[in-house]
């Protein structure tokens, strides 16, 4: 299961494979959001605790789906223009980046996301005190090492094809 830094590495992934135009120090400014924009479909975490004492309360539900992505994705974009009006950051780029983490989540986990919803709801079983969860995020990223040098290994293809593209083209 991808934790928080996995999720930021899959949406910079994302990002640098499909949604990157710029040069290469666009890639950092826009960093802080995509790692914020690639794991808030893991509010629901916050809320259950807040609410039900329960990380798991209402985990994979709403927020893991594609209407959240849409419909978040719309007012990330809308609040990111205000406050960066010539970021180069459009909706495509956000919609993709909280896709990546309803995407991983379906990939990399055995329960359900409910990626269909309202049509279709999918919970997370279980219970995660705030214990739990603090302990996984803080200790528990040593799962994610997989998922990141699997991402590097995908940018650097990426970049490797593109290059050679390039000179073939040139020629």
């Amino acid at each position: 299961m991808p934790l928080p830094i996995g999720h930021a590495t899959i949406g910079f992934t994302a990002y640098d494979l499909f949604c990157r135009n710029g040069s290469n120090s666009d890639r950092w400014k826009v960093l802080p959001g995509i790692v914020i924009l690639s794991n808030l479909p893991d509010v629901d975490v916050v809320l259950g605790i807040i609410f039900q004492g329960n990380g798991s309360a209402f985990h994979r539900g709403p927020t893991h789906s594609l209407l959240f992505a849409f419909i978040s994705g719309f007012l990330a974009f809308r609040v990111w223009k205000l406050w960066s009006p010539r970021s180069g950051v459009n909706f495509r780029v956000c919609f993709i980046t909280i896709l990546s983490h309803i995407l991983a989540d379906s990939v990399f986990t055995t329960s359900p996301v409910s990626f269909f919803w309202p049509l279709m709801v999918n919970w997370s079983g279980g219970h995660s005190g705030l214990r739990h969860v603090v302990n996984l995020v803080l200790f528990g990223n040593y799962q994610d090492v997989t998922i990141i040098l699997g991402c590097a290994f995908l940018i650097l293809l990426y970049r490797t094809l593109r290059e050679s593209r390039a000179v073939i083209l040139r020629k």
